[in-house]
């Protein structure tokens, strides 16, 4: 089987292409919240707050260990949740995903965002928006003395007291961050089962596709064909031949014959008199009644005969 074979038998139609368009909308409304939530964060609005926040009350490590350890030389080890790498990361990720929204509902109404082509997009997203997840949750291990094996403080406690009213709101402004990265990477993976599942179709829905191909192009080949064809017009056939038109008959050509005496029977041999042989290679030459010979080269010249060199025309 070569390889157009192989392309064939892919399968190339959704099982649930309304689905598919349900999905593109609740996307888009989710990656603007989350490219408007990401893009406030940076580059650093509350990280900064709320690790110190976490800190005052011994939830985690203190963000003055990283002034510490300049000063005393030492390796300095950002924690992954409170790290700018997380912000910008983020921000990152959101654009990348709006961008490839627009493409992918542009490819669908062309007819060529295909359900291979979706498993490789999306199965790329769910992994960027794992590890978007993963760092957001991530333990906090740094100070032996305040240690945070879990996720941060404002994922996993209440932003109500005993936090600070000022820092209330981005507390649930980080937690609604890291639910919509959940949500996307959720999205992301309904997505991709419906990219395999439509890839795991009937091997006879893929030949019944393959027939249909086969069948359009033929069709697309005979519309190109017919504009060349019609332009190859047969000239009309010489009047006189075979499966041409007839001699057209007018005044002038019945003239001609009259006087030639191909019409009028009986009545014109009997004015044009017996028929003379010519002295000249074997023709026979039209003689009158006193043996001249009749000048009928044209209709104006009536019964005019010719008498010779020197002879006269009456």
């Amino acid at each position: 089987m070569g390889i157009k074979d192989c392309y064939a038998a892919i399968p190339r139609e959704w099982k649930f292409p309304k689905v598919i368009l349900y999905l593109f909308g609740v996307e888009l409304l989710f990656e603007i919240a989350a490219l408007a939530l990401f893009g406030i964060a940076e580059p650093d609005l509350y990280r900064t707050s709320l690790w110190q926040e976490g800190s005052d009350h011994g939830w985690n490590s203190n963000p003055n260990s990283i002034i510490y350890a300049y000063a005393n030389y030492r390796p300095v080890h950002t924690p992954l949740p409170w790290s700018q790498f997380v912000t910008h990361y983020n921000v990152i990720i959101s654009v990348v995903a709006l961008f490839l929204l627009l493409c992918k509902g542009i490819m669908y109404i062309c007819h060529i965002f295909r359900p291979l082509l979706s498993t490789l997009i999306h199965a790329a997203l769910v992994a960027l928006f794992a590890v978007s997840i993963h760092a957001q949750s991530a333990s906090d291990m740094s100070d032996p003395e305040h240690p945070q094996p879990g996720a941060p403080w404002y994922i996993t406690r209440s932003c109500g007291a005993p936090v600070k009213p000022r820092l209330q709101g981005y507390c649930k402004q980080a937690k609604a961050s890291f639910a919509i990265a959940i949500l996307l990477c959720a999205l992301f993976s309904v997505y991709l089962v419906l990219s395999i599942w439509s890839l795991l179709a009937p091997a006879s829905a893929a030949i019944r596709h393959r027939k249909l191909s086969t069948a359009s192009s033929s069709d697309a080949e005979a519309q190109a064909q017919r504009p060349w064809e019609m332009t190859q017009v047969l000239p009309p056939p010489t009047p006189g031949t075979t499966g041409g038109l007839k001699s057209p008959m007018t005044p002038r050509t019945t003239a001609f014959n009259t006087l030639s005496g191909k019409m009028g029977g009986g009545k014109e041999k009997k004015k044009m008199g017996i028929l003379g042989k010519g002295k000249g290679k074997g023709k026979e030459v039209v003689r009158g009644p006193d043996g001249k010979v009749p000048l009928r080269h044209h209709i104006s010249m009536g019964d005019q005969v010719y008498e010779g060199p020197s002879g006269n025309s009456t």
